[in-house]
Formats: structure tokens, sequence, C-alpha cells
């Protein structure tokens, strides 16, 4: 039996979840549907942590993003009640000249953003757990931080709830057809219509956008995080910041210790191509560069926060050849609305992306600038 809604979200976690909420606060009837009960460990949001930086190294673009994401986030502390950032700050750390660098610097001048620039030297004697080769410099970001990522799915969860959401957990989509006015997903709970699509399935986004008639370039890429004992005089969150470190061809990314759990450090690049997001391995350790890229990381540039690993988590990315976000409308369904390809840098912008796309979906545009985000710089024909 068809159950309406104005809005059916396929895929409930970091940018459904969101747009979820908003689409409810304005009394827009929502039905998110996800195969999982988020906030969960099988998709990209878990682990505990995400960094949210404002300068951005990956383009001055997504500078007012950044900007009014954080403001949103720290909505969604207040209406929730539950602490969502930690005001951390962010040190990028990379070859003096280095272009992520040179962005992020230029970004925060276009933007007068606050962030200090900083010397090998100088970053050694403020920071004295790093240790840093000659030729390398860094930029300290100070408003910026970290954002505790399932706290910030099940605040989005618990307020849009309240609000009139509607949450269809570990319920597999079937298929989608798309009707001139309307569309209608049938799944292993049943059959749902309404006049509106997001689609935001994260890694499983591929299979779900072929339903439609898009085949778009987005991989699935197995990556990895591990939490390893460290001197709490010199990382925990209240001394050192959450940090990225742009090493010429290898990109590391880590936050300090909360609360004793050690320093956790992922490795950006790289990682295993994924077929199948149902049956790849998820056992952190299984290959091993699981644990030895981060501990080799960790060694050289922070020797005394490599200690036991305490504990090493999977995760997915979905990059698009660019690595830059698919946001828009279906080329030919307006009343589709597609986010993909988040490309491993997306969570610090799910509040503004669910904006974004509770706004697409119910007035068809967005005040905010998608235009780097086009569907169109990808599409291919089945």
């Amino acid at each position: 039996m068809e159950k309406n809604y104005d809005v059916v979200v396929v895929g409930a976690g970091s940018m459904g979840m969101a747009a979820g909420c908003y689409l409810a606060q304005q009394g827009v009837r929502a039905l998110l549907i996800d195969a999982h009960d988020p906030p969960h460990a099988l998709g990209s949001h878990h682990g505990d942590t995400r960094i949210i930086r404002h300068a951005y190294g990956e383009g001055r673009q997504y500078v007012p993003l950044a900007l009014r994401a954080q403001t949103l986030w720290a909505s969604l502390e207040e209406a929730s009640g539950q602490t969502l950032f930690a005001n951390t700050g962010v040190l990028s750390v990379g070859s003096e000249g280095a272009a992520f660098l040179a962005e992020v610097i230029e970004s925060a001048q276009l933007f007068s953003l606050p962030l200090e620039v900083l010397s090998r030297d100088e970053m050694i004697r403020r920071l004295p757990g790093l240790r840093i080769p000659e030729g390398y410099m860094g930029c300290l970001e100070t408003t910026s931080g970290v954002l505790f990522s399932e706290r910030c799915i099940r605040a989005f969860r618990d307020v849009g709830t309240r609000a009139g959401m509607t949450v269809l957990p570990n319920t597999r989509v079937e298929d989608v057809i798309i009707h001139p006015n309307h569309v209608v997903v049938a799944t292993d709970h049943g059959t749902f219509s309404a006049d509106k699509l997001i689609l935001s399935a994260g890694a499983a986004a591929p299979q779900v956008l072929r339903a439609t008639g898009l085949n778009l370039p987005l991989q699935p890429v197995r990556k990895t995080v591990g939490w390893f004992a460290s001197d709490e005089t010199l990382f925990a969150s209240s001394e050192f910041p959450a940090f990225t470190f742009d090493l010429a061809g290898e990109f590391y990314y880590g936050f300090p210790s909360f609360d004793g759990s050690g320093v956790k450090v992922g490795r950006h690049d790289g990682g295993l191509l994924v077929a199948d997001v149902e049956t790849m391995n998820r056992t952190f350790g299984a290959y091993p560069e699981d644990e030895g890229e981060l501990r080799g990381f960790l060694s050289t540039f922070m020797p005394q926060a490599s200690g036991a690993l305490r504990a090493g988590k999977t995760c997915l990315y979905t990059l698009t050849p660019d690595e830059h976000f698919i946001v828009d409308t279906h080329p030919n369904h307006s009343h589709v609305v597609i986010a993909a390809g988040f490309s491993g840098h997306g969570f610090k912008f799910a509040s503004v992306i669910g904006e974004i796309l509770a706004e697409l979906s119910v007035q068809g545009s967005t005040t905010h600038d998608i235009s780097r985000f086009s569907i169109q710089r990808f599409q291919r024909p089945c």
C-alpha cells in the first residue's frame, strides 16, 4: 500500500538527515529511508569526529558554505541541547609554497578569516609534540575545530523527529520510479509516493542513480582511521589542535585526544577501490597499511602520539573524479534532487547541504552558490 509524502529522502546519513530535519521544520511531510539505522558504522559518518575548516585549501568557493555550515551547527547545538563542536583550532602543515596552503591563506584573506601563518620553528615552539622537517610551514585557524559527527546525526534525527519527520530505518530501496509529477519508491517494507525525491545514498549512490537514468563516475573507496595512545600533556584537546598535513603526494589529517581517547589519524588520499560496498572487508587490520601508514605518519611527525593502537575503524569515501561534490537537480526530472560524491571532505558541510537540498526540493532553487557542484560536468548516458 502506498503512503503519500511531500518529499521522500533516500539515504538518511549526513546530508539526508539534515535535509529531512529542515524540511520537517518547514512543515513539509518528509519520509527518510535508510538501509541501516543512522547514526551507524556502515557509511561515512561514523568514527566520532570530523574536522571543520573555514579557510579552505580545496577552493575559496567553499568558504561561504563552511561559514554558513558553522552557523547552522551552532543552531543545531542550541535546538538539541547537545555539544556538537569543539573549538580546538585547525593546524594545516605543508611545504613552503604548497598550493594547498597558498589557497588557505588566500581564502582567509579574501573573507577576512582569522589565520596565523607559522614558521617551522614557531610551530615546534608552540606545539612541542611536533617534529617538523626544514622547509615546512603551518597555518592555524583559531575559530575552527572538530564536529562530533555521530552526535550531529543523532541531533538532526531527534530535532527533525520532534518536528514531524518520519525515519524508516533498516529498509532497502528496491526501485525508484519517476513519474512526471511524482515519484514512487519501492522498498522491502512497502511502497511510498511523494511529490519530490532527494537522493543522498552515500556509497550506494551509483546503484540508486542508475535507476533514475544516470550513470555518474562515483567511486567508493575503503578508508581507515586509528586512535593511538599519546602523551596527554602534549596532545589533549585542550593543548593541541586538529590538523592536516600535505606531504607532497600524501595527505594526512587527525584530531587531538578527547577525554584520553588518544590521537586519531587518517590518510585522506589513497585507499582501496571498492567494487561492492556490501561485501568489502570492514575489518581494521585486514591489510598491513591499515595501521602501518597511520603509525608511520605519527612516528615521523608526532612520535609521542605513536603509542599502542587503541582502536581502528574503516569507513567509505565516495569520490568524484575532481573530488568536488555533486549537488543538483536531476537533468531530466526537476522534482528529483541529488547529493553525492562528497569525496571525504563533505561532513563539515552536512548542515548547509541539508539546507540546500531542502530549498531545492521545496522551492526548486537555492540561495547558495552551488555552480561548482553541477551534475552536468559528469553526466553520461546509461
